[in-house]
């Protein structure tokens, strides 16, 4: 289930929209890592920044999901949306997934906003990744028919350990990790039926 085995061009047409977003937070990393624009301008415009959200600018409750702050960052929340965003693609369609990937990054880039003072800057997709950890726990909770008890295992034991390194790394939205794993799981909750 969470096994990659197709080839690439097979990914990216039975994943169209994991695909897409992987596309956009590669081709926005470059931008900000090569010398293409000036320096810092697609941070300085896209970046989470509570004091100019509370001022109007509430595109910077969406567009820190797509923004990274360096390869591994980068590199990391793709590689994570590569190994278990394509189970819930697929088994909610390419509207419903987007809705919640995006709802659960907009859930967590609120709590950010409500939670950390107006001075805190943030980036990353992990809020709504975290997301997709609550939907699958949802899923263990009210459609257990729908996973394995493998699977179920590895979702578990996969999202207790990101949730302990969230406390464990520096430089992390811990408010994000946190808000995007519960609005997953409500989402989950309300969406769920046999």
């Amino acid at each position: 289930m969470f096994v990659r085995t197709e080839s690439f061009k097979e990914f990216i047409r039975y994943y169209p929209v994991i695909s897409t977003i992987i596309a956009i937070h590669i081709i926005l990393y470059l931008l900000t890592a090569l010398p293409l624009l000036p320096s810092g301008w697609l941070m300085e415009r896209f970046a989470g920044v509570n004091l100019y959200i509370v001022n109007g600018e509430y595109w910077r409750l969406f567009t820190p999901i797509f923004m990274h702050s360096g390869f591994g960052h980068v590199l990391f929340n793709s590689f994570s949306l590569v190994l278990f965003g394509p189970v819930l693609e697929r088994m909610l369609g390419k509207g419903k997934f987007v809705l919640l990937y995006l709802a659960a990054g907009l859930a967590a880039n609120i709590a950010t906003l409500l939670i950390e003072p107006l001075t805190y800057i943030h980036v990353g997709a992990s809020g709504a990744i975290f997301g997709l950890f609550g939907f699958f726990a949802s899923i263990i909770v009210f459609r257990k028919d729908l996973l394995s008890n493998e699977n179920k295992q590895l979702i578990i034991t996969i999202t207790v350990i990101a949730v302990i390194m969230t406390f464990m790394q520096s430089n992390i939205n811990i408010t994000a990790h946190l808000f995007g794993l519960l609005a997953g799981f409500l989402i989950g909750a309300a969406t769920l039926k046999k």
